[in-house]
């Protein structure tokens, strides 16, 4: 019930806006009511979008609703390129025909074993059992089901081998795919990564896990993603190049500029919105007027929920338009009361102070709604980063437009030369995120957040953004100590939460504040799963973790990441032996029987007794407690 709950989140957000709205501008009736309607004619098109339903002809409906997966034999064209990524591919696949007989729609399909590959634009046969998407076990793991029904799928296949009928032309994939493999090869994988990802978006360039957590963590995630930024430096460099042009070749430049973005980031969320307000400014300028940015941020969002009304279920973009509204409403504001603060000395960082700090507090609610975090340190390290980032930016692209344009002989002498010392920048800009990420308490872990409190934490905050709504801080202040006194008391509960999914179980124990885990199994899969729950819950670390199954080298740095204390069976041998027990404040697990396969978890005063094989309770007879393993 999460999308319904943010409509009514997001109705409540564009009442309060529209009230303020019209009260700092003084519109008039005619007007508020104008604007109210096309309001309602959009939310009323993301409502009717807001549960997408395959059609009569989609493969889906082939697969029966009891009985087993119907094995069937799928020709399509895969849409996007689909790397290789712990020994498989998976792709999302254009249906043409199913069984040869004429059908439409699209499947996913991952290939086990995948030693190449699967390229865009690729038509291949492929059999296998059609199943549909299972929907998640707890809200805080990936939800397979609603990430396809997002991009129209509701069928998955999977199979061992696939045969290649024909390739069709994809200049734009080509040019993508030759853009990061320079830079790759260039560069490194890392600095080549960001230096690809900052021309064509972390959408279109598989980066190192590291380094995007780093950027999380840090809270840069934005200059990962092709948005306004990008644009902004693209467009802004364009501008000033063709600034003594006649009009219509300023025009020309900056319209060329814009496509060329949109075609390499492709046209996601963020860089559709970030075109269509780049082109609408261009436009206002070139003609010589005075551009309104929050009306053109308005109509803008209006006019894309309007022609593609799935995109309001989309975090990039519900993430891109709250920052973009509020630099263009809160950082001007924000700069002038900084500016009284502060001294005259640090005067001039004011304005490079209150873009992060703008963006920041009105992405504040999404994040955590989303994701339960706050980067804590995302205005200094925006602030440290921003020397770096144009530059770099700028750079690659120049270089990426080389690379495109030019012969490969000049190329091959010019680009090695070049790319030195911005690869000599890309690593400075690295270390300076890994190190902001290993800051103290550089990623505030609390816990996802209810659509219920989202609601009330709303009204509470919009008077620090909105200046018109200032003499009202202090009387919602109670909406936003209720917000915080009810998620602490969330974490503070002693809890039991057991998930499965995909043959696997996870407990998760918490006490006042602490949290253990006891899983069944040690793989990648299982490790990234727990990493998920136990930082939705609000606990970047975690007292211990007991693996029933045993972990294998590769795996050690996964669990490391979220327990200093990992205890798995190895060689055959339980992770306990009878007798002894794991144990912090509060929380203990231990054997019930010399055989292993009962356990005896104990939360605060509670204990149950499970069974190891599927961590369901059973009851049985106490044992000994011998051998305690007491831990600080």
């Amino acid at each position: 019930m999460r999308f319904p709950a943010q409509g009514i989140a997001l109705a409540i957000l564009l009442m309060l806006g529209l009230a303020g709205w019209a009260r700092r501008w003084r519109r008039t009736p005619q007007q508020l009511l104008a604007f109210a309607l096309v309001l309602g004619l959009a939310g009323s098109r993301c409502g009717m979008a807001s549960v997408p339903r395959p059609h009569s002809s989609d493969p889906a409906q082939l697969i029966p609703v009891d009985g087993p997966a119907p094995v069937v034999q799928l020709i399509g064209r895969i849409r996007a390129d689909a790397p290789i990524r712990d020994q498989s591919c998976r792709a999302l696949l254009e249906v043409s025909r199913v069984d040869g007989v004429v059908r439409h729609g699209r499947s996913e399909l991952t290939l086990e074993d995948c030693e190449q590959p699967l390229l865009e634009g690729a038509w291949i046969e492929v059999r296998g059992p059609l199943t549909r998407p299972q929907p998640s076990a707890h809200p805080l793991l990936s939800d397979v089901s609603q990430r396809l029904a997002a991009q129209g799928c509701w069928s998955r296949l999977r199979t061992d081998a696939i045969r290649l009928l024909h390739q069709d032309a994809t200049p734009l994939a080509d040019a993508r795919r030759r853009i990061a493999l320079w830079f790759i090869e260039s560069a490194g994988e890392e600095r080549g990564s960001l230096l690809a990802a900052l021309v064509l978006g972390s959408a279109q360039v598989s980066l190192p896990e590291c380094l995007r957590d780093g950027f999380r963590v840090a809270g840069l995630s934005h200059a990962l993603a092709a948005s306004g930024f990008h644009l902004s430096v693209l467009l802004g460099t364009t501008v000033v190049c063709t600034r003594r042009w006649p009009v219509a070749c300023r025009l020309g430049a900056g319209v060329a500029a814009m496509v060329l973005f949109l075609a390499l980031a492709g046209a996601q969320a963020s860089v559709v919105r970030a075109v269509l307000m780049g082109a609408a400014a261009l436009l206002i300028r070139e003609g010589g007027h005075r551009s309104r940015p929050l009306g053109v941020l308005l109509i803008t969002l209006v006019v894309m929920l309007l022609v593609h009304p799935p995109w309001a279920r989309s975090i990039g973009f519900q993430l891109s338009a709250a920052a973009t509204a509020g630099l263009v409403i809160s950082a001007g504001p924000i700069e002038q009361q900084l500016c009284g603060w502060c001294p005259p000395s640090i005067a001039p960082l004011v304005p490079l102070l209150s873009v992060p700090m703008a963006a920041l507090l009105w992405t504040l609610p999404l994040q955590l709604f989303h994701f339960g975090a706050i980067p804590l340190y995302a205005v200094s390290s925006n602030l440290l980063a921003a020397p770096l980032l144009s530059p770099l930016t700028l750079a690659s692209m120049v270089m990426a437009l080389m690379v495109l344009l030019l012969p490969a002989s000049i190329t091959s002498l010019l680009l090695p030369v070049l790319i030195w010392p911005v690869q000599q920048l890309a690593g400075v800009l690295i270390a300076l995120v890994l190190w902001i990420r290993h800051w103290p308490w550089a990623q505030l872990l609390v816990g996802r957040m209810s659509p219920w409190l989202l609601m009330l934490l709303l009204p509470a905050c919009l008077p620090w953004v909105l200046p018109s709504l200032r003499r009202w801080r202090w009387r919602l202040a109670p909406l936003f100590l209720i917000v915080v006194g009810v998620q602490a008391g969330e974490r503070l509960q002693d809890r039991w939460i057991h998930v499965e999914q995909w043959g696997r179980q996870w407990l998760l124990l918490r006490h006042r504040g602490r949290a253990a885990l006891v899983a069944t199994h040690g793989d990648a899969l299982s490790c990234h799963q727990a990493e998920r729950l136990s930082q939705g819950m609000g606990h970047q670390r975690l007292d211990w973790v007991a693996v029933l199954d045993p972990v294998g080298t590769d795996q050690r740095v996964c669990w490391s990441t979220i327990t200093h204390t990992l205890q798995a069976e190895q060689q055959g041998r339980l992770p306990l032996v009878h007798g002894q027990r794991l144990q912090s404040d509060g929380l203990s697990l231990a054997l019930a029987d010399p055989t292993g396969r009962i356990l005896r978890v104990r939360v605060g005063q509670r204990i149950k007794v499970l069974r190891r094989l599927d961590l369901r309770p059973v009851h049985v007879s106490s044992s000994g407690t011998d051998g305690v393993v007491h831990l600080q």
